[in-house]
């Protein structure tokens, strides 16, 4: 007789059920969906941008700042390079002059030296390609030109990086419902499903967040307004929110908020205004209390984006790793500040070169077709299985219903969001699902016509189908996982549906027809198949 495992059972009674309890919510109204006990899921599906409506951002790299932060870090290393070298090259005009950063190197002499000193600044060392290249002026100097495929390269290295920063700063909980792709070399991709003001993106996006801590120079204002500074030190203005005053500060920061591992906004005990409050790893905790333990007395600024947030005096060293800023926040500034903090600076500014805003009927008549779609591809799908199989057909049909149950279960549970493609990918599955049951029932239909008994007819249908099953959808596992990885926003949810799709009707068609089979045939003992 027919046997099947007792854990095949169990497994499906169990998936089946969880199925439910996870589906379920989907297909009730949100005020009832509120109701459901705690101890029950809630999630639904979450819709896409263009079933949902929302709004979609594309944003670019500024190059030209990227360009210009990479020629001044240069033209440090260049002057640190001269620095060292034994003996010493004496040199001045370090800077940045359009396309180049330069150096002049005030003793003629020397002019070979220092050339050779800087040419290997000038590749790679991991890949040993050309960085930039180095020119001699007539008047002394020599400047460093960034090469292009440098940079083509540092823009898509930056624009990956803006990628999962972003992703921290308007998805910090990780509800996947925001789409940030990558476009070419340096374009992003926002689609924020539900958002109708596109500025609340931008607010959270649009700054870089990089946090710097500077030593203050102490210069009269009349000297700062006539450019009368030190060398090495510039001018910076005030956060808006801070109702500061400029500051003259040292160029090269003596700390970096890389080290920052919390930042949360809460109250000051004595003042009661917002301030935001952070700690600092083990290695910034370090080098924090060096810097304050040498500088006792001396004012530090605070700086976020080149913008002054606050100038306090050090009155004694700070090495607890703990602090908090204050800059006349609101309780919605310091959370925002907060929040681009731990998701980390942008590599480079970004601009916004193109915002739509989706209207949500657009995504009200994809749904109602897409349903309409997915109703008709089911039903015709039961009428070919019924007329074609009979009541083995029937339970091929009672799978498909238990596959679409655990697909929009499972979309449910991992947060996937359905887009139109995946409407797609969904109606694609349902009508795919009954391959395997085909390939099974065909499969028995030769084995009983070669005249073997209705148990043994079942059981080699279902052995000897497995590899032919098993082929036929790693194939199409394998090339939606292509589509995934290479694939962008549509093209990807058109793949996750139909990764999961697969999955589902390859237990359903197996282990839930297997079963359904076993029982009838214990009940019924029939001498023929009714196939």
């Amino acid at each position: 007789m027919l046997q099947v495992a007792r854990w095949r059972v169990i497994l499906v009674a169990v998936v089946t059920a969880m199925g439910i309890a996870f589906a379920f919510p989907n297909f009730v109204p949100e005020q009832m969906r509120a109701q459901i006990p705690s101890f029950l899921p809630k999630q639904a599906i979450n819709l896409g941008l263009d079933l949902r409506g929302g709004s979609q951002l594309l944003l670019e790299i500024d190059t030209a700042t990227l360009r210009r932060q990479q020629l001044d870090n240069f033209a440090d290393l260049m002057a640190q390079a001269l620095r060292d070298a034994e003996p010493r090259i004496r040199f001045t005009g370090r800077g940045v002059v359009s396309d180049a950063a330069r150096v002049r190197v005030t003793d003629p002499e020397q002019m070979d030296a220092a050339l050779r000193m800087l040419r290997p600044l000038g590749q790679s060392q991991a890949t040993g390609n050309d960085v930039a290249t180095f020119t001699q002026t007539p008047d002394g100097f020599i400047e460093a030109r960034l090469s292009e495929t440098y940079m083509r390269e540092l823009s898509r290295q930056a624009a990956q990086q803006s990628v999962e920063i972003i992703r921290r700063r308007i998805d910090p909980n990780g509800t996947s419902e925001v789409s940030i792709a990558r476009q070419g070399d340096s374009r992003i991709i926002v689609q924020a499903p539900g958002v109708a003001d596109p500025e609340m993106l931008k607010e959270r996006i649009g700054q870089t967040a990089l946090m710097t801590f500077h030593m203050v120079r102490e210069v009269s204002p009349e000297e700062s307004a006539a450019g009368q500074i030190p060398p090495g030190t510039m001018v910076v203005q005030p956060y808006p929110q801070s109702q500061g005053t400029p500051e003259v500060v040292e160029r090269r920061p003596r700390f970096t908020g890389e080290r920052l591992t919390r930042a949360n906004p809460s109250t000051d005990q004595q003042t009661g205004e917002f301030v935001l409050s952070f700690a600092l790893d083990r290695q910034g905790t370090t080098q924090f209390c060096r810097i304050t333990r040498e500088n006792t007395g001396q004012r530090f600024a605070i700086l976020l984006d080149n913008l002054v947030l606050t100038a306090p005096r050090i009155n004694e060293p700070i090495c607890g790793g703990t602090g908090q800023i204050s800059g006349n926040f609101t309780a919605e500034t310091a959370n925002n500040l907060a929040v681009m903090l731990r998701a980390g600076a942008l590599p480079a500014p970004l601009s916004v070169i193109d915002e739509r805003t989706v209207d949500a009927s657009l995504g009200a008549d994809a749904i109602e077709s897409g349903a309409k779609a997915s109703a008709i591809a089911g039903i015709v799908t039961f009428l070919f299985m019924v007329l074609a199989y009979g009541l083995l057909g029937i339970f091929a049909c009672v799978a498909l219903v238990v596959n679409f149950i655990l697909i929009i279960a499972a979309m449910s549970m991992i947060g996937a969001a359905l887009t139109l493609p995946g409407i797609a990918g969904l109606i694609l599955t349902i009508a795919m699902a009954v391959d395997a049951n085909v390939l099974i029932y065909e499969r028995m239909r030769e084995e009983a016509g070669a005249g073997r008994s209705p148990a043994l007819s079942i059981d080699a249908g279902f052995s000897r189908a497995m590899i032919t099953i098993i082929d036929a959808n790693l194939t199409t596992i394998l090339a939606a996982a292509i589509l995934f990885q290479f694939g962008a926003g549509p093209v990807r949810g058109f793949a996750w549906t139909l990764s999961i799709g697969v999955i589902t009707s390859v237990f359903t068609a197996v282990l839930v027809t297997q079963i359904l089979i076993a029982w009838w045939f214990r009940m019924a003992r029939p001498k023929t198949l009714p196939i």
